[in-house]
């Protein structure tokens, strides 16, 4: 059936923000590949790809501090710095070798914008990366503004990453939505006074029911139906988060 806005929606919406990793796109394959290569190279254990899920989510640097942590001695400083680059150098080679969009993804930034709401991406994928991941996947022409994790002095879930991205956008919070697959996306929105909507899909550490947001939805063609976009498909209800 189709559902009624919630509370947090009552006001006009005018812009919408999503993560990226694990909510408009898997790249999971791809870091792993990366990351594996670096982990080749200085001659560690590989992760699987499942293992590579959890460590996803905190940008790069976190990334390969996890697997580094998990594959023998960890590092830190100028040592862990260099190993970031390499990481990056091997993913920037191969953005879009294995990495998939989820079902929907391009349809619905696409009703989105027609609809004349802004479009925004907060993400810790660097900046860099972010844009050529979004243009290989044609994702990039319905987005307004762009965050990647080194484009502000802070990143998710520091309020002042999503903040800088609804700042560009020119949108107060309480009139923008936070879409994501993780407790940093759901945090970040409660910080700095978006809705929330969480996905029920991506590289969640925590268990869904733990994390609070507004709404969690199965599939993001339920996201138009929340927003009352026109002609938006009947869906079932979008379940409370909490």
């Amino acid at each position: 059936m189709i559902v009624s806005p919630p509370a947090f929606l009552d006001q006009s919406i005018r812009a919408v923000v999503f993560d990226l990793d694990g909510t408009l796109i898997d790249s999971a394959p791809d870091l792993a590949r990366a990351i594996n290569a670096v982990l080749d190279e200085d001659d560690r254990d590989r992760l699987s790809l499942t293992q590579v899920r959890r460590f996803i989510g905190d940008g790069a640097r976190v990334l390969v501090d996890r697997a580094m942590a998990a594959t023998g001695i960890p590092l830190t400083g100028d040592a862990l710095d260099t190993a970031t680059a390499r990481f990056l150098d091997h993913y920037g080679a191969g953005l879009a070798i294995d990495t998939q969009i989820y079902a929907g993804a391009a349809e619905t930034l696409e009703r989105l914008k027609d609809s004349g709401l802004a479009i925004g991406v907060c993400t810790n994928k660097p900046q860099a990366a972010t844009e050529a991941v979004l243009a290989h996947f044609g994702l990039g022409r319905w987005v307004d503004v762009i965050g990647g994790g080194d484009r502000f002095p802070v990143r998710k879930p520091e309020p002042g990453h999503l903040q800088g991205v609804l700042d560009d956008l020119g949108v107060p919070a309480h009139r923008a939505v936070m879409v994501g697959d993780n407790e940093h996306d759901m945090a970040v929105a409660r910080a700095t006074g978006t809705g929330s909507v969480l996905v029920s899909w991506g590289y969640a550490r925590q268990p869904l029911e733990e994390i609070d947001a507004d709404r969690r939805i199965d599939r993001l063609s339920e996201l138009l139906v929340l927003l009352g976009v026109a002609g938006a498909p009947t869906v079932d209800n979008p379940q409370p988060a909490s």
